[in-house]
C-alpha cells in the first residue's frame, strides 16, 4: 500500500464458524470507510437481594458478546468511484444477501470475520437497515446507506481455550496470499490480531499494510499475557 492511502474496510465471509480457508465465499472492501462505529459490551449480573434487606452483592452471570455496529455509503453515480451504473440496488440485494440470507448448504446464516486497519471482528450480522438517499428521475435509487449490526461469535473450541486461559506455543510459517492481511494472519494463528507489530518486527517488515504474495511470514511463539505494542 502506498505512503498515504486509505485503508478499506474489508468484510471475510465464510459458511464455517471455525473460520478455515476454505470455507472463505468472497472478501468485499467498502467504498468508504465508515465515518464512525460503534463497539456495545454488557456484563450481566443477578441481584440476590433478599427480602427485608438494604443491599445485596451483584452476582455474576454471564458477559454478553460484543455488539459491532457500522454504516456502509453505497453509491452508483460513479462520485465515488468513477464509474456510473443506472443503480445501486444490485450491490446493496447482493450485500443484503451476503450478510442475512439464509445459507442452505450450512443451513444458517454465513459467518464474517471485519478487518480495519489493526482491529478485527469476529462475529454473525444481526440486522441490516437499508435506507436509500438519492434517486434517479425514474424513482430508480444511486445511493444508500447500509447500517450492519454484527454480534461477537466464537467456536466453542476456541471459546473453551480462552476460559482455561491457556493457549498452545506456537510457532508458524505462512506463504502470503493475495487479500492476507497481517492482522488477519495474527488472528487465525493467535487468535488475536493484537500481536501484528511483534509480527511485523520479528520478520523486519517495514510495513505490515502491503504484505507481497509469496512471501513467506514467520509466525513466532507468542507468550498472550505479552504487553502489545
Amino acid at each position: 500500500m502506498a505512503l498515504g492511502e486509505v485503508e478499506k474496510l474489508e468484510i471475510h465471509v465464510y459458511t464455517s464458524a471455525d473460520y478455515s480457508e476454505d470455507s472463505l465465499v468472497k472478501s468485499i472492501k467498502a467504498m468508504l470507510n465508515p465515518e464512525t462505529y460503534t463497539l456495545d459490551y454488557k456484563v450481566e449480573f443477578q441481584d440476590g437481594q433478599g427480602q427485608g434487606t438494604s443491599g445485596s452483592q451483584q452476582k455474576f452471570t454471564v458477559t454478553n458478546p460484543e455488539q459491532f455496529d457500522f454504516e456502509l455509503l453505497m453509491d452508483s453515480t460513479g462520485i465515488i468511484d468513477g464509474n456510473p451504473r443506472d443503480s445501486v440496488e444490485e450491490e446493496v440485494n447482493e450485500l443484503r444477501d451476503l450478510l442475512i440470507k439464509y445459507e442452505g448448504e450450512i443451513h444458517e446464516p454465513r459467518h464474517f470475520i471485519i478487518v480495519w486497519g489493526g482491529h478485527l471482528f469476529k462475529g454473525r450480522c444481526t440486522g441490516l437497515n437499508i435506507n436509500y438517499k438519492l434517486f434517479n428521475p425514474d424513482g430508480t435509487p444511486i445511493r444508500a446507506i447500509c447500517k450492519a449490526s454484527f454480534k461477537g461469535s466464537i467456536e466453542d473450541r476456541e471459546r473453551v481455550a480462552k476460559e482455561r486461559r491457556s493457549s498452545p506455543d506456537l510457532t508458524h510459517f505462512r506463504l502470503i496470499k493475495s487479500g492476507d492481511t497481517l492482522p488477519l494472519l495474527c488472528y487465525k494463528i493467535y487468535g488475536s490480531s493484537a500481536y501484528y507489530v511483534q509480527v511485523a518486527l520479528a520478520n523486519k517488515l517495514s510495513t505490515f499494510r502491503n504484505l507481497e504474495p509469496g512471501t513467506e511470514i514467520f509466525f513466532p511463539p507468542i507468550e498472550k499475557n505479552t504487553p502489545v505494542a
